[in-house]
């Protein structure tokens, strides 16, 4: 198969491979001469499309024709141009979304001693101020070296902020790093403070809020002679802590997934969007959690997710999302639809509602049940929208902030990074896979080689449940590429 065609309603078709000028294919009985080479990932004309006509793909219009585009002509940038405007009023259209329970399956885990369940038995060092970055991570390389038995690793998660900030900035890291302090594949944490940053160990312990002092601990730099030797101390301390938790079987229903995507190209939304999106409802099927962030790349297509509110709170919630997100880039006088990456658009993508409507199908087709806002911890199981931005590293992070276990991010362009939590890089493309093993965990690009979305979801949620078991680790894991980044929208001191 070299084309395919989305949806019956679509006038495009997407190339599967690339195809040169003059050769004659056909698509769903359409047969088409092509006026010029389409690589793979980008579209066809697959009917003649006027000036100012909609261009069709997965059943919605990504934009307009710019000019009379003849069948068989590529379609890109160079001819279509977003239809989007800025903000608008959205009415709530709600719409049927799956409601059959699945007895859950389940996996071994780490239940915590406030009944939160890990997938890795870890220790984390968290900086309040990037003025202890160096020493945190020194701390960290030292305990590894004395690595308990039955301890995944000691990990420093490193950043630049917690002084010098006003505001919402400084109350957004206070929140996204308090969230990392909470969450449970951290069987210990150690938090390490400077001693005069503005985010002093007194206020961010009342960020945290409720915590288990055997699994917390707080070192201020400035009060100790030898921080470096304090700080391994208390790691030994706590990795003795982290020892003492077995894996047990627990119900998936524990367990909570981030959804995010990076590199996307023409194929986003054919293969690695659509299986993450089966693989989301097949965890909400039994009892599970998902989270999709990237509110950016839900403009476009942002009424799907609206309509699939639970209620009209939730439904008022989302616009709320995205009507403010869209305020954001107005504030900063960035346009609202400038959002497809060169990367995006060398790979097929051209338009933000191509992207967005590839996005979104991430989030299967369940309904959804809550918005979060950015730093926030998902508290209902089910479909979760995440405020945050685009931007991988960002997004990721407040992903494993907010709770979750695992981020599955697909791409078909391929990245090394990684977050906190074990990153499932999912690719879109087989090339991708062949060439970047040490990036790519899993490859949806079988799912246009002869492989059924039944057969790959199946193999793709047993890979997930190995995971969460400890069976196997992400490429992230294996070469320790963890990082965080906070997002940040004011002024800085």
């Amino acid at each position: 198969m070299e084309l395919i065609r989305i949806n019956p309603g679509d006038n495009v078709a997407v190339a599967l491979a690339d195809i040169s000028k003059g050769s004659v294919k056909t698509v769903d009985g359409v047969e088409i001469t092509f006026l010029e080479e389409v690589k793979r990932g980008h579209k066809v004309a697959i009917s003649d499309i006027k000036a100012g006509s909609p261009v069709i793909k997965y059943g919605f219009s990504i934009g307009n024709a710019q000019a009379d585009i003849p069948k068989g002509s590529w379609v890109h940038t160079h001819n279509l141009k977003t239809g989007l405007g800025e903000l608008l009023e959205y009415h709530y259209n709600k719409v049927d979304t799956p409601s059959a329970r699945k007895d859950p399956a389940k996996f071994n885990g780490y239940v915590r001693s406030d009944g939160k369940v890990g997938i890795r038995n870890e220790i984390w060092i968290i900086p309040t101020v990037g003025c202890v970055n160096r020493p945190a991570e020194l701390i960290a390389k030292l305990a590894n070296e004395k690595l308990a038995d039955g301890v995944d690793g000691v990990h420093a998660f490193v950043h630049p902020f917690g002084c010098s900030q006003m505001g919402e900035d400084h109350k957004n890291t206070q929140k996204l790093l308090a969230g990392l302090v909470r969450h449970p594949n951290a069987a210990g944490v150690l938090v390490l403070g400077l001693g005069c940053e503005n985010n002093t160990i007194e206020q961010f312990t009342a960020a945290i809020g409720q915590y288990d002092p055997n699994r917390v601990k707080f070192l201020i730099s400035q009060t100790v002679d030898d921080e470096i030797a304090e700080g391994v101390k208390i790691v030994e301390g706590l990795m003795k802590y982290a020892a003492s938790f077995k894996r047990q079987p627990v119900e998936v229903s524990n367990l909570i997934v981030g959804l995010k995507c990076g590199g996307s190209d023409g194929l986003s939304g054919i293969t690695g969007n659509p299986l993450v999106g089966r693989f989301s409802d097949m965890l909400i099927e039994q009892g599970g959690t998902t989270l999709l962030t990237e509110v950016p790349e839900m403009f476009g297509a942002e009424t799907i997710l609206m309509n699939r509110a639970v209620d009209e709170e939730v439904f008022q919630k989302t616009v709320n999302l995205v009507n403010g997100f869209k305020e954001y880039f107005i504030r900063h006088d960035q346009v609202v639809y400038e959002n497809p990456s060169p990367g995006n658009k060398a790979g097929g993508i051209s338009t933000l509602e191509d992207k967005s409507l590839g996005c979104t199908q991430k989030g299967g087709s369940s309904a959804v049940v809550d918005v979060l806002d950015y730093g926030d911890t998902v508290t209902k199981k089910g479909l979760n929208l995440l405020k945050g931005p685009g931007n991988d590293l960002v997004a990721a992070t407040a992903l494993t902030s907010a709770g979750a276990h695992i981020v599955l991010f697909t791409t078909g362009r391929g990245t090394p990074f990684g977050a906190p939590a074990p990153t499932v890089k999912v690719s879109t493309n087989s090339a991708l896979a062949e060439k970047k093993k040490s990036w790519i965990d899993f490859n949806a690009g079988v799912l246009v080689e002869g492989k059924t979305m039944d057969e790959v979801s199946k193999d793709f949620f047993d890979y997930i449940l190995r995971l969460a078991n400890g069976e196997v680790q992400t490429n992230n894991e294996k070469h320790d590429f963890r990082e965080i980044a906070i997002f940040k929208d004011g002024v800085m001191l």
